[in-house]
């Protein structure tokens, strides 16, 4: 069986407005798969869906080959699958440490396992030095750091990162990318990248989809993406947000 996150077909309705429509994705393990689109394309309304915040008008989700449709969002992060929020979402009143040791103990661990879990992996993302810092006064970047070690606790099977490097400078979509290289080789999870910053995606992903009004127009590695008419089309009018960066 093989082991990956999968849309089939996916569609999802607003009031008769189409947001998706027949979106089919696999998200496999130990690979970071890469998700684009334009503004309005429906990129986090399909994250939504595969983490269960919201429910397809039709089509299904699966994980490793098993159905898991319906099941509530804390159910299906029970199941392995773990995201991270444009907003970030942190626990704006609780320290560093204790946001993501309320986390080990939403998934089921003692409040001292949760803690020595939490400690860990501040540890290994590099960030130790925030633990008692109040999340509510985090520099933007911490706080996506936080939020990425929030979702990594209890090394989840799959990673779904909502602009993780939305308003980082180019050195620090960089170190951004050098975690994620080491989640994938560490933890051996699979990652979907969901990103503006278009010289990230290009230089870290393995696959690429790219959606415009719903729909998945082009689907391939890197090399495919930057040479596809489809894609330039897509993206006409808009703005690049990497140097270099050019479709």
């Amino acid at each position: 069986m093989s082991q990956s996150l999968s849309a089939a077909d996916v569609s999802v309705s607003f009031e008769g407005l189409k947001a998706l429509s027949k979106v089919t994705l696999d998200v496999p393990r130990e690979k970071v798969t890469g998700l684009i689109g334009p503004n309005g394309a429906g990129k986090t309304t399909l994250v939504n869906v595969l983490t269960g915040f919201q429910k397809p008008t039709t089509g299904n989700v699966s994980m490793d080959g098993g159905n898991f449709g319906g099941l509530p969002p804390h159910r299906i992060r029970q199941k392995g699958i773990a995201r991270t929020f444009q907003s970030g979402r942190l626990f704006s009143d609780l320290s560093v440490l204790d946001n993501l040791e309320v986390t080990g103990v939403g998934l089921g661990l003692s409040r001292r396992d949760a803690a020595t879990k939490a400690d860990a992996m501040l540890d290994w993302i590099g960030i130790s030095h925030l633990a008692e810092r109040m999340a509510g006064g985090l520099p933007y970047t911490d706080e996506r750091r936080v939020a990425i070690g929030r979702a990594l606790m209890l090394q989840p099977s799959y990673l779904l990162l909502d602009e993780p490097a939305a308003g980082m400078s180019a050195e620090e979509a960089s170190d951004l990318a050098k975690l994620i290289r080491r989640i994938i080789a560490e933890m051996k999870c699979g990652v979907l990248l969901i990103e503006h910053n278009i010289g990230l995606v290009l230089n870290i992903c393995d696959h690429i989809h790219v959606l415009d009004s719903g729909e998945i127009i082009e689907v391939g590695p890197p090399s495919v993406i930057k040479a596809s008419e489809k894609v330039r089309h897509a993206y006409m009018g808009t703005q690049a947000e990497t140097e270099g960066a050019v479709l």
